[in-house]
């Protein structure tokens, strides 16, 4: 092998550089367009930057935002503006990459960043269209909102329903009810405007589970609506009738012959009349709780009503067993105490009438009838032997007395007869 000479070594460094610079010569053009084009998108999304924050603010958008209640300070919309600001920055950048990318020759990088651009590109409309409907649904519905609610303000709903219900609030909670009246509405407007949106955006594989909830959803709002006005109908009629009873057994004077089964120190705060008029009051809402439960038409529901209302005769059972039996030991036992001026014995009868009456009102509820049926038993005869064995430890003088008596008399009828 012929060893390399000054000539030709400097016949190949000359190749080498030729070759170096045919190559930058060639790569030069896209070099330069590749930096130019690196300013230009530099450029346009500093500007659409600008333009989507100095620019609606100048116009004072931030300001109107708040003005239309989407926000509570302008500083929140201000946020949301430079948020939009950069957002656009880097989708600008996104949009020139791929061109930035295919000048240099990097094909591999931006092939990727095409097709994902492509793919935004294509469901861009859609995404405008659905930013669009649901920013005028919650622009109607913030409307609807206020709108019911100063409406409910001016009526003065919670005044009148605390004034019904008999109740006040604090400052705070001054108008609670107008404002929950003001979200369902919201609410309601926003639901079906939120599921239009969500249709526009064309991507049924994560739209179409959502719009399926939203649908049921937006479905048993008439059947809510309906058990709402129930449940409201049922207060008013429970608390109207409630209120009825208890004037009419006021009138008739019962609370004063409850009173008078009590010592003046022991009078009970609660009044018969008024207990009962809850009673009834209660077992009214009962009912259209019932009737509310079975129009939201669920399955589960009608069967938990259906046992409420087939359990109900028992309970008011039970506790008309445990009125009379705690109102009338409490006469019987004060009868008795005066009579025999004897306060243990009206004890003694008050306890035995609500030892039965409260094993009788288990009976009635079903409550483990055998076991309660036992435990009667025992307490019924463990009294039984209790009162046996007080009676014949107490009264064996007596009793010698009278055996005494009775053999005396026999032995008297015997000499009688003798003679």
């Amino acid at each position: 092998m012929k060893p390399y000479t000054n000539d030709s070594r400097k016949e190949a460094i000359f190749m080498d550089t030729a070759e170096f610079w045919q190559s930058f010569q060639d790569t030069l053009p896209a070099l330069v367009k590749g930096v130019i084009l690196i300013l230009i998108a530099w450029l346009v999304a500093v500007l659409v930057k600008n333009v989507v924050t100095k620019g609606f603010k100048k116009i004072k958008l931030d300001e109107r935002l708040v003005k239309w209640k989407m926000f509570t300070s302008t500083e929140q919309a201000d946020n949301l503006l430079d948020s939009l600001g950069k957002i656009c920055y880097y989708l600008i950048w996104l949009v020139f990459l791929p061109g930035i990318f295919t000048t240099f020759g990097l094909n591999s990088i931006a092939s990727p960043i095409t097709d994902m651009m492509n793919y935004i590109l294509q469901y861009l409309p859609n995404i405008l269209l659905a930013a669009v409907i649901l920013t005028i649904g919650i622009l109607v519905a913030k409307l609807v909102k206020n709108l019911v609610y100063n409406l409910a303000s001016t009526l003065k709903v919670d005044h009148y329903v605390d004034k019904f219900v008999g109740t006040s609030k604090d400052e705070e909670n001054k108008e609670s009810i107008a404002k929950s009246l003001a979200m369902i509405c919201y609410l309601l407007v926003l639901l079906p405007i939120a599921v239009v949106a969500l249709e526009a955006l064309k991507i049924s594989t994560i739209t179409k589970p959502i719009v399926t909830v939203l649908n049921s959803i937006l479905s048993a709002i008439p059947n809510i609506l309906v058990a709402a006005i129930l449940l409201t109908v049922g207060i008013v009629i429970a608390k109207v009738a409630g209120n009825l009873v208890t004037s009419l057994l006021e009138n008739t004077g019962i609370d004063k012959m409850s009173a008078s089964l009590y010592s003046k120190e022991k009078v009970p705060a609660a009044k018969i009349s008024k207990i009962l008029g809850q009673t009834i009051a209660v077992v009214v809402s009962l009912f259209f709780v019932v009737e509310a439960l079975g129009a939201l038409k669920l399955k589960v529901l009608d069967h938990v009503g259906e046992a409420i209302i087939g359990y109900l005769p028992n309970l008011l059972f039970a506790v008309i067993i445990l009125g009379l039996g705690f109102f009338g030991g409490q006469f019987v036992g004060k009868m008795l105490t005066n009579a025999t001026k004897n306060k243990w014995l009206g004890f003694i009868i008050q306890v035995v009438f609500g030892i039965f009456a409260v094993f009788m009102a288990l009976d009635q509820l079903d409550f483990a009838n055998s076991i309660v049926n036992i435990a009667f038993l025992f307490i019924v005869g463990g009294l039984s032997v209790a009162f046996a064995v007080a009676f014949g430890l107490g009264g064996r003088d007596f009793a010698h007395h009278q055996l005494e008596k009775l053999d005396k008399k026999l032995d008297d009828e015997g000499k009688d007869k003798e003679e």
